[in-house]
């Protein structure tokens, strides 16, 4: 068994395990017991009462965080040359078609969200072994695959984000980042709750936010009140 570090002997002793915080609390809470040098991410881990095998109980959506992720995420648009302008003009970080396709049926993936057109996407299908499994294949579901290329580019580069619990039934997001304010942490954790409280199947029955932990990177996990219904 690993031996503790002092550093992290003092995160657990400051976190307790049979507590449930409130959202402020846990916010505070989670910037006392980071204790990287660099600027860590802070993390939501939410255990739904769904069965994500039942495509009625698939809990997937966007939300739009208050104060963004504090992450630079590189943007790939790939769109006609008529739309190339636009989503430079977004701010997209690269911007192309074939050339970009090629790459990627080659192994590249060196970027965090692709934006796409739907006249595109029958070119993207022969890709979904690279894309699917890290997640970057664009879905009309989340906003990545539109004509609104310039809003679709300015909300990610915003703070817009996509999630999807997990077979497990958990759903993992990031709020933030250490260095933000506690009420900025409460604040995108908040909305982030509340847009998957709004989700709920109607089919899913008991429970349905079972647990919610905060946690940044390598810190331990603060367990907080759930009580969001």
């Amino acid at each position: 068994m690993a031996k503790l570090t002092k550093n992290r002997k003092i995160s657990i002793e400051k976190v307790d395990s049979d507590k449930s915080y409130s959202l402020e609390e846990a916010s505070s809470l989670v910037k006392e017991i980071t204790t990287t040098k660099f600027d860590s991410s802070i993390d939501l881990a939410i255990r739904l009462g769904v069965d994500p095998r039942k495509a009625n109980e698939m809990v997937r959506g966007v939300v739009s965080l208050p104060h963004g992720t504090g992450k630079s995420l590189k943007l790939l648009a790939l769109v006609t040359p008529d739309k190339e302008d636009e989503a430079k003009k977004a701010g997209a970080d690269l911007v192309g078609l074939d050339d970009y396709i090629e790459k990627i049926k080659k192994g590249w993936v060196d970027i965090d969200v692709i934006v796409t057109m739907p006249s595109v996407m029958g070119k993207l299908g022969p890709l979904g072994k690279v894309l699917g499994p890290r997640g970057l294949m664009p879905n009309p579901k989340t906003g990545t695959v539109t004509m609104d290329i310039a809003k679709a580019v300015s909300d990610i580069k915003g703070g817009k984000i996509d999630f999807k619990v997990d077979k497990t039934g958990i759903v993992h997001a990031s709020v933030g980042k250490v260095s933000f304010t506690a009420d900025k942490i409460k604040d995108n954790a908040n909305e982030l709750i509340k847009t998957i409280v709004k989700l709920k199947p109607s089919s899913a029955k008991g429970t349905y936010i079972k647990s919610i932990s905060m946690s940044s990177t390598m810190s331990p996990g603060i367990a907080i009140d759930s009580k969001f219904e």
